[in-house]
């Protein structure tokens, strides 16, 4: 396990109540006797002070951040969103063009990038491991405004952040990076994208503290995403500073990330939601990544498979190019994640014996997870691109239509995402409110 802890440090402090008017001015007066006495007072670094009792005046005069504002109320039940990067998000007139097509269509969300796989933050925040680490690069230059703007026109806000896949941490903290065990350099995948290790807690609490800045903003939800292992790339040349094979497996310490995740920002006020990989909904291994279905549904609200035709095997249950068959390869994905959801909700808040538990469910630990607790639903990305064919209106109609057919009492239909990469969304393939 990882020996070096450096978690978000935390600057709130109780608030006194207002004294009377006289006790206010002795106050002040103290204080300044204090301050001039002491010598402390320096204008260069805005009260940066060595002295207790200083230090105590200083974090009185310079409170730690508030919310600015509260989330979208009332959230709407099914989130129908669409993907815009951090470039998208800081333009203007793209962000108009979005709010029109809300307006004229059933569009009620937005995924914007607060951290993408190059690990920029790309909003401005007042958390010091963040500070520390530099990775600010506020290309939307104020947060705050623009969910309020996307508020006003009942615009859910959701924030997606690239966690494990962080070129920017991995290549400024290197001892936080996975290494190649054949050079000790920085081990980089097929894209020369470097990664850092899923098992350091250091790590965990970066990416808390984002999500924590972003929540503070007034995003509705968190969307995470690369939360797993590489996929690609030389992974037998892998050699992890924390994660410890010899002691859990991959989808165990993915597991550990989700429930010290939920741990710690179930106060904040807002929903979660992870994406996975698409074979996740009918694969009962991991993949090699460290993603289970049944070791994420316990921690989130959503859970967001990318079940992109395109990105299924040649074959895949009979077709020759699935990206072909967009109705058909949702609706097989749907229902099979949707029947294991329904069954480890039955292990899960049921009087089973464990025998029996494990026997519904034998490829997880189902002793590790949380007992009678709510499992997250299921609201998938869906294909917008061009890739194994164009997709026209009508095939993303019938990607969102098996999406629709796949809605059940148990496992409720919670939305959709879609997926351009260039931010590009033709109003024909939606309807109109």
């Amino acid at each position: 396990m990882e020996k070096k802890n450096n978690p978000e440090s935390s600057e709130k402090k109780d608030r006194e109540g207002a004294p009377e008017k006289i006790l206010e001015n002795k106050f002040f007066i103290w204080i300044c006797a204090t301050i001039i006495f002491s010598g402390l007072l320096s204008l260069k670094n805005d009260f940066v002070v060595s002295s207790g009792v200083v230090s105590h005046i200083v974090s009185i005069i310079k409170p730690s951040p508030s919310p600015i504002h509260l989330q979208l109320d009332p959230a709407p039940k099914t989130v129908k969103g669409i993907y815009l990067t951090a470039w998208s998000a800081s333009n203007p007139k793209r962000i108009n063009e979005i709010i029109n097509l809300a307006k004229n269509t059933e569009i009620n969300g937005v995924v914007i990038d607060i951290k993408d796989y190059t690990g920029r933050v790309f909003f401005e925040t007042q958390n010091t491991l963040i500070k520390e680490i530099s990775s600010e690069e506020p290309r939307i230059k104020n947060l705050a405004d623009l969910i309020k703007t996307l508020h006003q026109e009942k615009i859910y806000v959701i924030a997606r952040l690239a966690v494990f896949q962080d070129l920017y941490l991995a290549e400024n903290k290197p001892e936080y990076a996975i290494k190649n065990s054949s050079t000790g350099n920085i081990w980089r995948d097929n894209k020369k994208l470097a990664w850092v290790d899923p098992g350091s807690k250091y790590v965990w609490d970066y990416n808390i503290a984002v999500v924590k800045e972003a929540a503070r903003l007034g995003v509705d939800e968190i969307n995470l995403d690369y939360i797993r292992f590489p996929s690609d790339g030389a992974i037998g040349q892998t050699n992890y500073p924390f994660f410890d094979q010899s002691q859990k497996t991959k989808p165990e310490q993915i597991r550990e990330f989700f429930e010290y995740f939920k741990a710690n920002t179930r106060d904040l006020g807002i929903k979660t939601s992870a994406d996975l990989f698409g074979q996740s909904c009918f694969d009962l291994s991991d993949m090699n990544i460290g993603q289970i279905l049944e070791y994420a549904l316990p921690y989130f609200d959503y859970l967001s498979p990318m079940v992109y035709p395109s990105h299924y095997a040649p074959g895949f249950i009979g077709y020759k190019n699935p990206a072909l068959y967009p109705y058909e390869i949702i609706d097989y994905s749907m229902k099979k994640a949707t029947a294991r959801r329904a069954t480890l909700h039955q292990a899960l808040n049921t009087n089973l014996t464990t025998a029996s538990s494990t026997a519904l469910i034998p490829h997880i630990k189902i002793e590790k997870l949380p007992q009678n607790t709510g499992l997250a639903e299921l609201r998938p990305w869906l294909q917008v691109f061009d890739l194994g064919a164009v997709y026209t209106p009508e095939m993303i109609r019938k990607q969102i239509q098996a999406v629709y057919d796949n809605g059940s009492t148990s496992s409720p239909q919670a939305g959709w995402y879609l997926w351009n990469p260039s931010n590009v969304y033709n109003q024909a393939a939606l309807e109109k409110e």
